[in-house]
């Protein structure tokens, strides 16, 4: 079915819902038979949600009365009464039954009432079914955000480790090897959230960038998918098994 067709369907359900609504609690009225406060308000609701389609992207979207959502509902309502009332006011006259002008205020008023609640739930549901379909945001990558950091040729390559050299940083990946001039307490700040650990005073290693863990001498050393060893000293030794990089 096509999505114009549905969403047509889908308002004439809600008008016949809120009609039915209205005319089970004999809002305004309690005398008249069950089947004409129910046409009644299938008119008044179908008049009110013509206009609402004109109304609301202008109040809501187009915001010519503002940001704030209590005066948007008020000026909405305001204007969507207005032909509400016109179609109750010829509705009650088609039975015979004229309405006295000096009552029409009043009556504005009443309508306005209904007007603002229908208003005002209408959007709010909108709104948390928009927020409920929103996808959220994905996940942001530390180690491809700071790689970011590096020439062209490097964005989109894995990050496997970065070493320390006296002021600069060498970045280990899988296009090569940079130098930028940067602390190496920086950078693993700013790594925090990657899949990756101190393993050394001079040594951040990723998870995905080693390809084995060994002892030589003793001494555990971490192997990069490039060959390169990296030494694990006693005092980052058990970040780096709890990181699984062992």
């Amino acid at each position: 079915m096509p999505q114009f067709l549905k969403n047509r369907l889908r308002d004439v359900a809600v008008i016949l819902g809120v009609a039915a609504v209205l005319t089970f609690f004999g809002v305004y009225t309690h005398d008249e038979a069950v089947w004409i406060r129910f046409l009644m308000w299938a008119v008044t609701c179908t008049a009110g949600g013509v206009t609402s389609t004109f109304v609301i992207p202008l109040i809501f979207e187009r915001k010519i009365a503002g940001d704030l959502l209590p005066v948007q509902a008020v000026v909405a309502a305001a204007i969507i009464s207005v032909p509400v009332l016109v179609s109750l006011y010829l509705f009650i006259g088609a039975f015979g039954h004229w309405m006295p002008l000096y009552l029409l205020p009043m009556q504005y008023l009443y309508v306005f009432a209904v007007s603002l609640a229908l208003t005002l739930i209408g959007v709010l549901t909108a709104r948390t079914r928009e927020a409920a379909v929103i996808p959220s945001a994905p996940p942001v990558d530390a180690a491809a955000r700071f790689l970011d950091r590096l020439p062209v040729k490097y964005r989109g390559a894995d990050l496997w480790a970065i070493s320390s050299e006296d002021h600069y940083l060498r970045f280990h990946t899988s296009r090569g090897e940079e130098l930028i001039l940067m602390r190496l307490a920086d950078a693993v700040r700013e790594l925090d959230g990657a899949a990756g650990v101190q393993v050394h005073r001079s040594w951040w290693v990723s998870k995905d960038g080693v390809s084995e863990a060994r002892r030589t001498d003793g001494k555990l050393v971490l192997v990069l998918k490039g060959g390169k060893e990296v030494p694990v000293s006693r005092t980052y030794a058990k970040a780096a098994r709890d990181a699984g990089l062992v």
